[in-house]
This record gives C-alpha cells, structure tokens and sequence, in this order.
C-alpha cells in the first residue's frame, strides 16, 4: 500500500481528518452535521473546513484503493442517472458487474454517444475489470452506437456482446439510489469539478462497504476503518 501521508501543516490529526472524510461519504449528512457531531466530542472544526478536506481526500482515497480492489465478472451492467450541478442537470454513468461490484463511474455534462463511448473507454482501462463477455444496457440508443463504435476501432472486443433490456439494470438502480441518498443532505452540486470529487468519495466509500477490497469484508464496519487509516498510512 502506499503509506505516504499527505496530511503536513494540517491543524487536526490525520486520523481526525479521516474520519470526518469517511463519515461524510458514507452517510447521509450534511458538512454543518458533521461540524455538529465533532463539537459534541469537544473538537471545534468549522463545516467548511471539514468541505476542503471532502474536496482533496475523496479523489486520493478513490486513486489508492484503485490498486486494492479484487477482480469484478466478465458480465457488465450499465446506466446512467441524472445529479444536478449548479441548477443544471449532469449524467452520472455508473457500471457494475453480475455480482454488482463497481467496475467504474463517470460524470459527464452530455447523455449521448460520445459520452458512453468516454465511459466505456474509461471502464475497459480499470485495472480490475474483466474484458467483458456481455454488457447490459437500457433501450438508450447511445448504447449501441457507442458500442458499434469502439468495436469498429479495435477498442471493444469482437467477441463482447450488447444487450439491451430495461428489466436487467437492478443492480445498477441500486447504487443509483445510493448515491441519490447521499446526494440529496447537500443540496445538488455547485460546479462540476466538486461534484466530480465528492463523487469519487461515495463511489470509493461504496466499493469498500460493499467488500470490493482485497482483506476487507462486507459489511464489517471496523475493518473498513483500518482499511482506510492504512491506505494514508496512518494508525487507526
């Protein structure tokens, strides 16, 4: 793992730090929350600085876990959901695997073609994801064109099937819910570089809860805390 820790001139304890990261990704609160809960254990932390430290620390959690994740099926699921950015709707492009492991996420301002074509793109280059045998999507007609598309340049595998149904997304429906859930306590996003940051924050957080990480069980709470404190190399 990589233990550098990134948390020099810091004010609070790195350990302090993660844990309110941690919280704040993984349950539904607010920063003013958060600031709340904190004061209640006697430590003064203005809900603006626990946003910067949201800000800067999701996009590293979700860039050292990359290296942590066991390896997903061959059978893709795909969709998309709509999150609001500064009043303006944005797509969220969200693939899971048979067993519903995350395989990769993206956040783009279109919802056609050229957008699936950069998730699709961005998925086959995960490092833990299957070449895929088949890949699940809605009667979106972006899908196929995208799909048609990367075959005809030699990006997507020949022997890599599309199918279209909007009965066999139900895995994927269910980490849209996850994220709408956090979502919602803040009110939307109000530009698209800290949606994108906070965004990695819930999908890693998500990844890890699911046990998606190699010595990380499903559902065991306390592991996912060492887990997270040794990816920063720091004692939990």
């Amino acid at each position: 793992m990589d233990t550098s820790t990134p948390f020099k001139w810091r004010h609070f304890q790195a350990d302090i730090i993660l844990l309110c990261v941690h919280w704040y990704l993984r349950y539904s609160l607010s920063y003013r929350d958060l600031e709340e809960i904190m004061l209640e254990r006697g430590l003064h932390i203005d809900h603006t600085t626990i946003y910067c430290w949201v800000q800067h620390y999701a996009p590293e959690l979700e860039k050292r876990c990359r290296s942590q994740l066991k390896t997903t099926t061959d059978s893709w699921r795909v969709d998309e959901t709509d999150v609001k950015v500064k009043k303006a709707w944005m797509y969220l492009y969200q693939a899971v695997d048979s067993e519903g492991n995350t395989l990769d996420f993206l956040l783009s301002v279109t919802r056609d073609a050229q957008a699936v074509k950069r998730f699709f793109q961005k998925t086959l280059g995960t490092s833990q994801a299957v070449s895929p045998r088949v890949i699940t999507v809605d009667k979106n007609a972006a899908y196929p064109k995208a799909f048609e598309e990367l075959k005809a340049d030699g990006i997507m595998p020949d022997s890599c099937e599309l199918r279209q149904s909007k009965y066999l997304d139900n895995l994927v429906e269910q980490d849209h819910r996850f994220i709408k859930r956090l979502v919602k306590p803040g009110m939307g996003f109000f530009s698209f570089h800290t949606a994108w940051r906070k965004l990695q924050g819930y999908e890693v957080i998500h990844m890890i809860r699911k046990g998606q990480m190699q010595g990380v069980n499903k559902g065991d709470s306390s592991s996912q805390r060492v887990f997270i404190a040794e990816l920063f190399g720091v004692a939990a």
